[in-house]
């Protein structure tokens, strides 16, 4: 009789265990397992490598110069093997700053916006690019940095581009 009762407990948990809920961005395996590495016993061998690749993003700042404008294109590209999942804390996913040549702050994108405080996530396939896009209207001249930020919080990323307004 307890032989039974152990046998259903035992089975409740594996199935339990089973079914319970899996990360979306960490691979398919048991939470318990070690990472396996496929390696060949001759470590001269070329093809020995980890089963394990992390993940890889690669970023871009574009700035043009229009007559009455500058546009700021921030390209973030998924350039591993695997897909990643960008997690962001709340809806500014993005930012766009310009300073000046002394550091002073002279334009704010997210300046007087509101946001919505609710986690967001981005997936990006292997080879996909996340572009987002913004406009500075009527700038002085003058010589200044642009700095775009990507506020993820697993994959954070700042890029500076310097230019000038004619």
């Amino acid at each position: 009789m307890k032989t039974r009762l152990i046998i259903s407990l035992l089975f409740a948990g594996a199935l339990a265990f089973a079914c319970g809920p899996r990360s979306r961005s960490e691979p398919k395996a048991l939470a318990s397992a070690l990472p396996v590495h496929l390696t060949s016993k001759n470590p001269e061998h070329p093809k020995r490598r980890d089963a394990r690749v992390e993940p890889r993003i690669n970023s871009k700042l574009q700035v043009e110069v229009a007559k009455q404008e500058v546009r700021f294109a921030l390209n973030v590209m998924n350039v591993g093997p695997k897909h990643v999942e960008l997690s962001f804390p709340s809806g500014k996913s993005y930012d766009f700053v310009v300073v000046d040549s002394i550091g002073r702050e002279v334009w704010h994108w997210s300046n007087g916006r509101m946001f919505t405080q609710g986690v967001q996530n981005k997936q990006l396939g292997t080879g996909d690019t996340m572009q987002v896009d913004e406009a500075w209207k009527s700038p002085a001249q003058g010589r200044y940095t642009a700095i775009a930020t990507l506020n993820s919080s697993n994959f954070p990323v700042e890029q500076r581009v310097d230019f000038v307004i004619p």
